[in-house]
């Protein structure tokens, strides 16, 4: 899908037409944006701007100068960024911004949530004057990154939730219901994935905003508004990077702690175990001993020899638990 956007009575709007090639040089266009494009309308984005728009494995490619390089007069940059970010699994999409001379063009094939937000705040009127496709980029990076920031504020709350969860107190984890600490580090591995992926997407907007920079620098002289919005960016990728780490940081602390709780759990059952072990080897050892098949054995001819049997063995196994006891071991 091929939409365009251009300037009409200093407004941003929506341009239908059937030529880019002809009406790019009557009416140049602010904005190229190729959803999924059938291989005609990347033709007729090459003939209007005379580039060659690179194709989805080109894009996927992760080397720096497959990502970020200048031809044919446009400077070409590739991001990483994430759709379906609303689910718990969300998926990688290249996005690539195309800037020659005032045109921006980007090639994406996956609809992604920030640039409907974009388009409609733009369409509507925010109060910003889009002089051309550089102002147009800032403002896309913009929506993706406030779009992270609403993700990264999300996922803070959940693994917060988690770490309740965790931490709860023995009193309330007591109930009818135990703890699924197996089940949490699922949860805990998944949550890990996707801030992997966000991560990576800011990474990947701090090279392209650190590039057009210095592309910027060295071809023209860009405006006072244009710099101080390239380093408005350039501080919220780099304050959501550090927001991320902290989180990646808390994830691994409270995998740690559950893998440690399981291992005190574990240790708890053997300890119970071992403890009766040693409670009932007394016992056991009174309970040979009369169950001995010998003739002259003088507790056999008494009367009150089985209560002293069983009582001998109650005393036996009750001495032990007392000591545990009174140590603390139980």
């Amino acid at each position: 899908m091929l939409q365009i956007y251009a300037r009409k009575a200093d407004r941003f709007c929506l341009r239908e037409i059937s030529n880019p090639a002809i009406e790019q040089a009557i009416t140049p266009a602010l904005w190229y944006d190729l959803l999924s494009p059938t291989p005609e309308e990347v033709s007729e984005v090459e003939a209007a701007l005379h580039i060659s728009i690179p194709s989805r494995e080109e894009m996927e490619d992760i080397e720096l100068s497959a990502r970020l390089y200048q031809e044919d007069g446009a400077a070409f940059m590739t991001m990483t960024a994430l759709a379906n970010l609303d689910s718990d699994e969300p998926t990688k999409m290249p996005i690539t911004f195309i800037l020659r001379g005032t045109t921006l063009v980007t090639v994406r094939h996956a609809d992604a949530r920030p640039f409907t937000t974009f388009c409609n705040r733009a369409l509507r009127g925010n109060g910003h004057s889009y002089e051309g496709g550089e102002d147009v980029m800032i403002g896309l990076i913009e929506a993706i990154i406030d779009r992270m920031a609403d993700v990264l504020e999300r996922l803070g709350n959940e693994i917060d939730a988690i770490s309740r969860e965790i931490f709860r107190s023995k009193s309330a984890a007591s109930g009818k219901h135990t703890r699924n600490l197996e089940g949490l580090i699922e949860h805990l591995g998944r949550k890990g994935d996707f801030l992997s992926g966000v991560r990576e997407s800011l990474v990947s907007i701090s090279r392209l905003v650190a590039y057009h920079a210095a592309v910027e620098n060295h071809t023209r002289r860009p405006s006072k508004e244009i710099r101080q919005l390239v380093k408005l960016v350039q501080r919220d990728a780099s304050s959501l990077g550090d927001h991320a780490a902290f989180l990646s940081g808390k994830i691994n602390f409270l995998l740690d702690a559950t893998l440690g709780l399981i291992n005190l759990e574990q240790n708890q059952i053997i300890k119970i175990f071992t403890v009766a072990s040693v409670v009932f080897l007394p016992p056991t050892l009174v309970a040979s001993v009369y169950g001995m098949n010998f003739e002259l054995m003088p507790e056999l001819q008494w009367h009150l020899g089985y209560p002293w049997a069983v009582a001998l063995m109650v005393l036996s196994a009750l001495v032990p638990f007392l000591y545990f006891r009174r140590r603390g071991w139980v």
